[in-house]
């Protein structure tokens, strides 16, 4: 079959959306990582934007692998993004003008070093940016090592921003905007401070040039993005009549807020949401969706399901996700502007709904030591300050705990940095005692509650109801 292609675009149906007219685009941002998100998520924004202005055309850098730059480039740049929801459809995206690999450094050097590049943004996942556990550059991962002792050719994306930005210093040309797009929280403050701290190990007046010129604006982006798979690559061809090897797929919602720092392409004309609060969002999404989003793993896989659309099927464990995000989670958020919370919740609660998304609850389950005390912990201080006691975020925890001594009893692996602990744990002999070895040692459940002996004995009770499969009992209470 054909390939889709710069040539077979007015060939395709009618009915799909495609940029068959577009003339004139070039290159105003260079990409780090053109994965499945970056191509579902922010390419997706960026093609919209190309019909009002093609000076943003994005040129995709692979900075380990040649697969998905080989495959856009067989296809000139174009591929097809599917939704999978109620109102499924298709369209094609045509927002990239280079596809260079890690055999094209030459090339990535010079784009970064041109006035025409105006945005740098990354997708390589939290690893990708070689930062230690509190946040700043890991000075001794491999990677800053090597580009430290050889700058000229980088392995990390720090070590090509910061060859890109002293590259222009030297040339007397302004900097480009780093954005990160990874969700780690206060990401533009933390890749920042790596930028800083990099460039002054290289050269102390490059630091401090980076520290006062160079604005890196943080982000928060979001929209659930299945890997690809054959079944899509068919549902593609079917679709178009001609063969697309890089179409990716994602739920109808998406979200991308950013930092308005000035600079930036008018990504507001395409539904990108600009403030001045992108921590606001970042915490309703922690809390709300991603605290919603464990809470029905532990309960649901308790109860025996496998997907989060399952789960929602549920309707008692629908109600009780539904309840705790009202009566807990929501009235202990301070205001944001510009986000009307209960239509967020809203709209997170039909998000877990769609068939069409397969979310495994055993995936979403993993590393609970680590997620848990932001995504359900911070909801359940707050509570407490407020002289509040959250009962189903209390139960999310028990069931947490129950999930845990099933696991450990079955002799099944703890997905978890801290697994091997987490089971040893979870084999003492009552969920009370389990509670009390998490809260000493910190894991999933803060320390600061020892004292706290309503609360402690509240997740005693729950974890106990949990653990003797008396789930819907107590979410029915």
């Amino acid at each position: 079959m054909t390939r889709l292609s710069k040539a077979t675009l007015a060939g395709l149906p009618t009915a799909i959306e495609a940029p068959r007219a577009r003339a004139g685009v070039t290159t105003g941002i260079v990409h780090f990582g053109p994965g499945a998100f970056h191509r579902a998520h922010q390419a997706d924004y960026i093609d919209r934007l190309l019909d009002h202005d093609p000076s943003w055309g994005i040129a995709a850098v692979s900075l380990r692998s040649h697969g998905t730059v080989e495959a856009l480039a067989t296809q000139d740049g174009f591929y097809t993004l599917a939704i999978r929801d109620a109102e499924p459809g298709m369209r094609v995206i045509g927002a990239h003008t280079e596809f260079l690999g890690p055999q094209d450094a030459s090339r990535t050097q010079a784009l970064l070093a041109v006035p025409e590049t105006r945005l740098v943004t990354t997708t390589v996942t939290e690893k990708g940016y070689c930062l230690a556990a509190d946040g700043t550059l890991d000075v001794g991962h491999p990677d800053i090592v090597h580009d430290l002792a050889r700058p000229a050719v980088p392995a990390s994306v720090i070590g090509w921003i910061v060859a890109g930005l002293a590259a222009r210093r030297a040339a007397g040309v302004a900097p480009y905007l780093p954005m990160p797009c990874d969700n780690l929280a206060s990401n533009g403050a933390k890749l920042h401070a790596a930028l800083v701290t990099f460039g002054r190990a290289l050269d102390p007046g490059l630091g401090d040039w980076i520290a006062n010129e160079v604005r890196v604006p943080s982000t928060m982006g979001d929209a659930i993005t299945p890997a690809s798979a054959d079944a899509l690559y068919a549902d593609a061809a079917a679709a178009l009549g001609v063969e697309d090897r890089a179409a990716v797929q994602r739920e109808a919602f998406a979200q991308w807020v950013i930092e308005d720092i000035g600079g930036l392409p008018d990504l507001a004309a395409v539904g990108a949401t600009l403030t001045g609060d992108v921590g606001g969002y970042e915490r309703a999404k922690l809390r709300i969706l991603n605290g919603a989003h464990s809470t029905l793993a532990y309960v649901g896989l308790l109860r025996g399901h496998a997907s989060v659309a399952e789960a929602m099927r549920d309707a008692a464990l629908a109600s009780f996700v539904d309840a705790m995000i009202r009566e807990d989670i929501i009235p202990m958020l301070p205001p944001v502007p510009g986000l009307d919370l209960q239509a967020y919740a809203d709209a997170v609660l039909r998000r877990f709904a769609n068939p069409a998304i397969v979310h495994r609850l055993d995936q979403i389950a993993q590393d609970g030591s680590q997620k848990l005390p932001y995504r359900l912990g911070d909801t359940l201080l707050a509570n407490r300050a407020a002289g509040r006691l959250p009962r189903h975020v209390v139960a999310a925890l028990g069931a947490w705990v129950a999930f845990l001594m099933r696991r450990a009893r079955d002799g099944a692996a703890i997905i978890d940095p801290a697994g091997d602990r987490l089971a040893a744990l979870a084999m003492a002999d009552s969920p009370a005692r389990v509670i009390e070895g998490l809260i000493a040692e910190g894991l999933g459940l803060p320390t600061e509650i020892t004292s706290d002996m309503a609360l402690v004995a509240a997740l005693k009770t729950a974890a106990e109801a949990a653990f003797r499969g008396e789930i819907a009992q107590k979410m029915s209470a």
